[in-house]
């Protein structure tokens, strides 16, 4: 590794995404109270932003309400950026969000994120509970992305105004885990954040073609991307392990179809899956972004991953049962800005 590379590698922000856990024993009341503190926790050590991504009929993810839920964290802390990580666009009403957003950030101004999917997060039974109708699904996702920056522009096509929305700068980024969404963010020149934290081996497909494609806005000039990260941080590799079981079973309950709560950590992991799904989550927790060790295994494999996808950001998310051991995780990747 250079020292041009850890050079750019320590100028790079890093941030961090929540799932708002419902760990097994808890409740969402519990899960708001620690996305608090833990968003408190980050902003003193200097992360950028901190974003909620929605999730519905999950059993383990709080954050189904994410404007709701944004709102919060921004009144509990003082100037870190909150946003969405993302907004599931086909289940909503353009101009609600348009409005939602609006509201936030003439609530915190200068801090209101809005990251976009085109995903349902969710099954078809729960997407049509959420829109009446599956009329609208992904594929009129373009649509809706250029109906949402009319209603934040200054002189909006439409006739239907958003208040409060209307003339506010709120940064809109594009979610992906596939090439269709780099795709767009290039043809429209918006910011780009890939989810190689459960998608890896398209990461670097959707990149190049991010920027190879890019093309220039008002919003943006050069292309800006950001890549998702899972690492689970400890003062020893063993306990960073015993740690990232959590992690590795929620997967493994996803790959059987199972929607469970945040399960506690395991001693031994083998003694929880077979050999043929430990290979099936070992494919979608690849160790290029699924980092887990000490400060060092984690400053090494942040470094390589930056210089691998030359990313302009890195979020950073960690399921970890255990509070404390979350706080001091983040704390450990905070110690790699200084």
């Amino acid at each position: 590794m250079t020292s041009e590379h850890i050079r750019k590698f320590n100028q790079i922000p890093l941030s961090v995404l929540d799932l708002a856990p419902i760990k097994e024993g808890s409740n969402p009341g519990e899960s708001f109270k620690e996305s608090v503190a833990l968003a408190q926790h980050v902003e003193k050590l200097g992360f950028n932003r901190y974003w909620l991504a929605e999730h519905h009929n999950m059993p383990g993810i709080a954050s189904s309400a994410t404007s709701v839920l944004i709102g919060h964290i921004a009144e509990n802390t003082e100037r870190m950026r909150i946003g969405s990580g993302g907004i599931m666009l086909p289940n909503h009403a353009t101009l609600v969000i348009a409005e939602q957003f609006g509201t936030l950030e003439s609530l915190f101004p200068g801090r209101i994120d809005l990251g976009l999917g085109r995903a349902p997060g969710s099954d078809q039974a729960t997407a049509y509970a959420l829109r009446r109708t599956l009329n609208t699904g992904p594929e009129d996702f373009p649509m809706q992305v250029n109906e949402l920056q009319d209603y934040f522009a200054d002189e909006p096509v439409s006739r239907v105004k958003a208040v409060p929305g209307q003339g506010l700068d709120i940064p809109i980024w594009l979610l992906g885990s596939s090439d269709f969404s780099a795709r767009l963010a290039a043809q429209k020149g918006l910011y780009f954040s890939f989810a190689s934290h459960f998608a890896p081996q398209y990461t670097i497909p959707a990149l190049q073609l991010y920027r190879k494609h890019f093309q220039p806005s008002d919003t943006l000039k050069k292309p800006h991307a950001m890549v998702g990260v899972n690492v689970i941080a400890a003062d020893t590799e063993e306990e960073a392990r015993y740690h990232a079981s959590s992690l590795q079973m929620s997967f493994l309950n996803i790959r059987k179809g199972k929607n469970t709560k945040l399960q506690p950590p395991v001693e031994n992991m083998d003694d929880v899956w077979s050999p043929m799904e430990k290979a099936a989550v070992q494919e979608s927790l690849d160790p290029r972004t699924t980092i887990i060790g000490t400060k060092e295994t984690v400053r090494e494999g942040l470094l390589n991953f930056q210089k691998e996808t030359e990313a302009d950001e890195m979020i950073i998310t960690s399921q970890i049962y255990d509070m404390k051991a979350r706080l001091r995780s983040y704390e450990i990747i905070g110690e790699l800005m200084e």
